[in-house]
């Protein structure tokens, strides 16, 4: 049997490279077309096609292709509109799938996603991303290098590799996320400064963001691995329920770092308060030095005129001597009380 991919790239001039490769398990050859016109394929079950579009720049790219293979345009809608949540939608001729493909920057400490759309119909793979990555470039490299078993299966299982490395890149994002959770960690115990509860605060949202799009995405693999689905054959549904454990291990690992984040704030703002109460407690103890201090200097500080203490020789120094006395006696109870 022999095994047709389509790859469609769209340039940023708004003209299409199409790239045509047939391949089977012994065999590989490449051609390349100029405009999506010109594309000129048969979907059977003797093949599997895939048409890549990695731009959505080229809006036209979309209408010829939604009359030629009869997309719904609402599905040519939701591609158009990034800001879409994962879900899957079943129509007559095809399955429709939204994945989001997130990267963190360490540099800014953001968090940034890109649409991925996949449709799914008999014989057919349409992958559609915002803006073309790496990730779909290393399942191209993957087919070309006929690794694995995907030469010997349908579009369903390219659809689930396609799935597989998305949600196996979410696992990196969650690492380098847990990577700046430790070295807070490590600041928040040596100095708990505001610039760092802006930081939790930020890592916080970012998880909130990815949480969003977890859970719909627990939906769309639990579809998938579910018996049943027109496209998927029963011999990729195991993989797909493979997909779905991944899944739950992302949800996991998600609700892991936003309680740690939780755990950090309530430990930052112990350590404030209790770097609060330290200098409470270190003013408070001065002000209880200097307190009989102040009163024997208020009484001698009186305008009376008749004072017997005002003529003796000795009364300055003795008064100081009484004064220094009470503040020595003082220190050491508190260090005697371990106040201090």
């Amino acid at each position: 049997m022999r095994f047709v991919l389509h790859l469609i790239e769209i340039k940023k001039g708004g003209r299409c490279l199409i790239t045509v490769i047939e391949y089977s398990r012994d065999f590989f050859r490449e051609v390349s077309i100029e405009e999506i016109d010109k594309l000129d394929v048969v979907i059977n079950k003797s093949k599997v096609t895939w048409i890549r579009i990695s731009d959505l720049k080229d809006r036209e790219t979309f209408g010829k292709l939604a009359e030629k293979f009869k997309i719904h345009p609402l599905t040519i809608e939701d591609i158009l509109n990034v800001d879409q949540r994962p879900k899957i939608e079943e129509f007559q001729n095809y399955t429709y799938i939204v994945l989001k493909m997130f990267k963190f920057d360490k540099s800014s400490k953001e968090l940034s996603s890109r649409q991925l759309n996949l449709i799914l119909g008999d014989g057919l793979l349409i992958s559609i991303e915002e803006e073309k990555s790496k990730v779909v470039d290393n399942v191209l490299e993957w087919v070309k290098a006929s690794r694995g078993i995907v030469r010997s299966m349908d579009a369903d299982y390219l659809l689930y590799l396609l799935m597989d490395v998305v949600i196996d890149g979410y696992f990196i994002v969650l690492e380098e996320i847990e990577d700046e959770i430790d070295v807070l960690e490590d600041e928040l115990t040596s100095n708990p400064s505001p610039s760092l509860l802006h930081m939790i605060h930020k890592l916080k949202r970012q998880l909130l963001q990815f949480s969003k799009n977890m859970w719909p995405l627990r939906e769309v693999v639990g579809t998938l691995e579910r018996s049943g689905q027109r496209f998927v054959n029963p011999q990729t549904t195991p993989y797909f329920r493979d997909l779905y454990d991944h899944t739950i291990r992302v949800i996991e690992s998600v609700e892991t770092l936003q309680a740690i984040l939780s755990d950090m704030l309530d430990v930052y703002f112990s350590a404030v308060s209790n770097k609060m109460n330290e200098v409470m407690k270190m003013l408070t103890m001065i002000a209880t030095i200097f307190m009989p201090l102040s009163f024997i200097a208020g009484i001698y500080g009186m305008n009376f005129e008749y004072m017997p203490e005002l003529k003796w020789v000795w009364g300055y120094p003795l008064t100081l001597s009484i004064m220094l006395l009470i503040g020595v006696t003082m220190i050491l109870y508190f260090k005697r009380k371990k106040w201090i």
